[in-house]
């Protein structure tokens, strides 16, 4: 008997023009995010309204491309690019049209206002259909490369030295150059290029110097007040001001004080021991902990540690959604001053201390291994004390048991799932646009399978 194999003809072209909607399902989520996105408002993008120049692709298509194309795991402009060739839904998506990386790159560094207003328009669909409920909120953070290199960083000390260093090569090339002019050497056709080479290298060094002089100054400002009530408490329980005090804010940077010179708004980070120092951003966001686990708010920061990211992630949340009733977080983010002021806006807190029960238990101590041997550092401040006994309870036990499956499944579907593991903007503006575009492809994802799952 003879085999029977279907017929593949690749010669023989199609009578009638195909229709993309038939080789593209219903049930994908390419139609959801073309109608999602047609509520956004307008004037929410950045158009050449004059109507001058080349034609402009369409925002919302522009939009929705980047949505559906992050949303599974397609980032890079030039990736997106070939995709409304190769991908039948984005083809679809993009009407059969091709927009050039620059344009597609363009885009999205110039419409964060577009991105934030697409981000409350899809958790305004997601409180209409039911799904959201602005009630508790689980808060973390995690560290995402930047598009730079750790070896790039030099330190204050360092670009100090270089920078003299290469005033004194600039001055010597020179004079080089006067003398190879008056002998008519051929040497002297090179030398321009050396010290254009060494001008670059010194603008660099200025700049990562001015960098660390200016954060510096930022810092000592923003820990004034705290070394003034620092003050403050020790005459209060001296009963003098003679003595010892704190140490003042030092608004000099210290000479290993580091700056990357690719992207110096970046900044070495690692979450323990165990681990290696990455260039990165801090990713903060604030997740619904009562079923929906969409994120309500996202910010960026360029601190390796959370201590002080609480309250900006909380301020973060759209005020059309209304203002969460509690909010849950871990010890990384245990600062008994940022505690005391969101506690003092209304917010019913669930921050572990670390020490619940009295004990160091595994779930509360984030410490390395070999750290979880030592005794942990006494906990003295009556902020901490009193949100250290409010978890210790079985209410307490019960509600904090949320942040842990709410909020860290959502970093593993955007890390692993989605495959966003670093930054391809550079500087803290353009990085935190691109983690509100991530986000929103996160959101509009899960609430197309709320949505599929509903019906």
């Amino acid at each position: 008997m003879a085999e029977r194999f279907v017929t593949v003809d690749r010669e023989t072209p199609l009578l009638l023009p195909p229709d993309l909607r038939d080789w593209v399902p219903e049930d994908d989520m390419v139609h959801f995010v073309l109608e999602a996105v047609k509520g956004v408002d307008m004037s929410a993008f950045r158009v050449n309204w004059r109507g001058t120049g080349s034609r402009q692709y369409p925002p919302h298509m522009m939009l929705a491309l980047l949505i559906y194309c992050y949303s599974h795991g397609i980032f890079g402009s030039r990736r997106i690019e070939r995709a409304t060739y190769r991908d039948v839904a984005v083809r679809l998506l993009s009407g059969d049209t091709h927009p050039d990386h620059d344009t597609i790159c363009k885009f999205r560094r110039e419409n964060k206002v577009a991105f934030s207003a697409a981000f409350l328009h899809v958790l305004e669909l997601a409180r209409e259909v039911g799904v959201l409920k602005v009630g508790t909120v689980s808060v973390d953070g995690t560290h995402i490369r930047a598009n730079a290199s750790k070896d790039c960083n030099v330190s204050y000390e360092r670009a100090g030295e270089l920078r003299e260093q290469l005033e004194n090569d600039i001055g010597k090339l020179l004079k080089q150059a006067e003398e190879a002019d008056q002998d008519d050497e051929d040497e002297g056709e090179r030398l321009p290029e050396k010290i254009a080479r060494r001008e670059k290298l010194l603008a660099k060094m200025e700049a990562a110097r001015q960098r660390l002089e200016e954060e510096a100054k930022r810092r000592a400002e923003a820990e004034k007040k705290g070394y003034e009530e620092k003050l403050k408490a020790r005459e209060k329980r001296t009963g003098r001001k003679k003595g010892p005090k704190p140490r003042a804010p030092k608004d000099t940077p210290e000479p290993k004080q580091q700056t990357n010179l690719t992207d110096g708004e970046s900044g070495l980070m690692r979450k323990s021991k165990r681990e290696s120092f990455t260039q990165s951003y801090n990713a903060q966001i604030a997740v619904d902990a009562d079923g929906s686990q969409l994120i309500l708010s996202t910010h960026v920061s360029r601190c390796a540690s959370d201590a002080n990211e609480l309250k900006p992630t909380l301020e973060g949340i759209p005020q059309a959604l209304g203002r969460p009733d509690r909010a849950l977080a871990d010890s990384g983010y245990a600062n008994a001053a940022v505690i005391g002021e969101v506690e003092a806006g209304g917010i019913d807190l669930y921050v572990s201390v670390g020490r619940e029960d009295g004990n160091y238990e595994r779930n509360y101590d984030y410490r390395p291994e070999k750290a979880r041997s030592k005794p942990p550092k006494k906990v003295t401040d009556e902020r901490l004390l009193a949100m250290q006994a409010k978890l210790a309870s079985e209410e307490g036990k019960k509600i904090y048991r949320k942040r842990q499956q709410t909020v860290e499944p959502v970093f593993g579907i955007i890390k692993a799932a989605m495959g966003f593991r670093q930054f391809l903007l550079r500087g803290l503006a353009e990085v935190g646009t691109e983690w509100d575009l991530v986000c929103l492809a996160y959101n509009m994802k899960r609430l197309w399978k709320a949505k599929s799952a509903a019906v």
